[in-house]
């Protein structure tokens, strides 16, 4: 049963959870188009790595400071793939791909001699959405209007480095507040689901509040890790949907 406690952390966790769907939906859409599936992971494990270096070199750091490491190392790789995208567009899958194992490999290294090092390196990949505060959810907030404000007035943005840059300004909150395996799957489910639709991002949108509010229900329920939890939601969801649309279209 979900209680007054209980309802004081599902609300956080909920708004942080619709504010990154709503905004990975149309990032995950063009990420589809340019074929580039795995740049979401690499990125956010970057990003990632960002934080972890913060965190060993500096610890007890201010959040803004947290912020300002994974920022720094998420612009860097967005930089450096559209440099490859531009110089060596056939290699550049396989690029992305070996940048992601290089930064999880490091922030393992990195971790590897801390005491709770283990615990640090799941939080970063599942996340801790449960413990999202409103303060977070504020904080965070307009970085991700300021994305979707610029990706719908200023359609220009989404080509070239501008793509890059937005897609990194997002995943570095969104591995803040939900880690990888979320960052990745709220990004490339609802797209795959919308793929083909007549309303492509309000399919994705669809999907990515019904996995939300779905995914972080079942966690409170069932005492269930709310990031797995989220990922399976977002599976279940969107495979629902893509079969409804699927056998409408029949």
């Amino acid at each position: 049963m979900i209680n007054a406690d209980m309802v004081d952390i599902l609300g956080p966790a909920i708004a942080a959870g619709l504010m990154i769907a709503m905004t990975h939906a149309p990032l995950g859409i063009e990420v589809l188009k340019r074929g580039i599936i795995f740049i979401d992971l690499a990125i956010a494990q970057i990003a990632g790595l960002g934080l972890v270096v913060a965190n060993v070199t500096m610890p007890a750091a201010p959040w803004w400071a947290l912020q300002g490491a994974a920022l720094s190392f998420a612009v860097l790789a967005a930089l450096f793939f559209r440099a490859v995208e531009r110089k060596a567009p056939q290699h550049q899958e396989a690029v992305i791909g070996c940048a992601f194992v290089l930064a999880a490999s490091l922030a393992l290294l990195l971790l590897a001699d801390r005491p709770h090092g283990g615990e640090e390196i799941q939080h970063l990949l599942s996340g801790q959405i449960l413990f999202v505060t409103w303060a977070n959810v504020f904080a965070h907030m307009p970085v991700y209007a300021a994305i979707l404000a610029l990706w719908f007035v200023a359609p220009s943005l989404r080509g070239g480095l501008g793509f890059y840059l937005l897609f990194a300004l997002a995943v570095t909150s969104s591995v803040q507040l939900v880690g990888v395996y979320v960052v990745f799957a709220s990004l490339i489910l609802p797209a795959l689901a919308a793929c083909g639709a007549r309303q492509a991002h309000r399919t994705a949108w669809t999907c990515g509040i019904l996995a939300v509010l779905s995914g972080i229900t079942a966690s409170a329920c069932f005492d269930l890790p709310a990031g797995p939890a989220l990922v399976m939601a977002y599976l279940a969801v969107c495979v629902a949907v893509r079969g409804a649309g699927k056998i409408t279209a029949r």
